[in-house]
């Protein structure tokens, strides 16, 4: 069964699931409008849906994020820990079968760095599809992974309160580079 395209349907361990990574996620309060449009829309079209993130892509959203003053941070942390609450997202662990598949299988791309390696075994070895703001990802024909999709016309926007809070989060801005 392949992933869905609004992020419904997977199995409780990631099994054919769609997959987010930190890129996407930070990319919401992406530099870049375009991008940033973008990579909300993606979430917001899911909201009612399912998506996995592997534990190591949360922990580098708030690696990225603690690198900020601490205003920044708490304009930040409220849209984030509620989407995380209202929002369906599967924080799983790598198992030994997702690592032998980034590392041992050939499954992935050496020149990547190990911790997208990791990500892209996981999502291999389980038969989702991991969507991406990650320029390094997307270089890459022949991988599991998606760009969000440009949005013509007006922006989407979350359901109150949390399109307030998202709003409230746009005094922090993240680099392309720092994706």
């Amino acid at each position: 069964m392949p992933a869905d395209p609004l992020g419904g349907g997977t199995d409780a361990d990631g099994r054919n699931a769609d997959y987010a990574d930190a890129a996407l996620f930070l990319g919401m309060n992406s530099a870049d409008e375009e991008l940033r449009v973008a990579c909300k829309a993606f979430f917001a079209a899911r909201l009612a849906g399912r998506l996995v993130m592997s534990l190591e892509q949360v922990g580098r959203c708030d690696d990225v994020i603690w690198g900020y003053g601490r205003e920044l941070q708490d304009a930040y942390y409220p849209f984030m820990d509620n989407l995380h609450t209202v929002m369906d997202i599967r924080r799983l662990g790598y198992d030994e079968a997702d690592v032998r598949h980034a590392l041992d299988d050939g499954g992935t791309p050496a020149g990547l760095p190990v911790h997208e390696r990791l990500l892209l075994g996981m999502v291999g070895n389980r038969k989702g599809l991991l969507h991406t703001a990650s320029p390094r990802l997307l270089d890459h024909p022949g991988l599991p992974v998606r760009a969000p999709a440009p949005v013509t016309g007006s922006e989407p926007a979350f359901p109150e309160p949390l399109e307030a809070l998202y709003r409230q989060s746009l005094v922090l801005r993240i680099s392309a580079d720092a994706l």
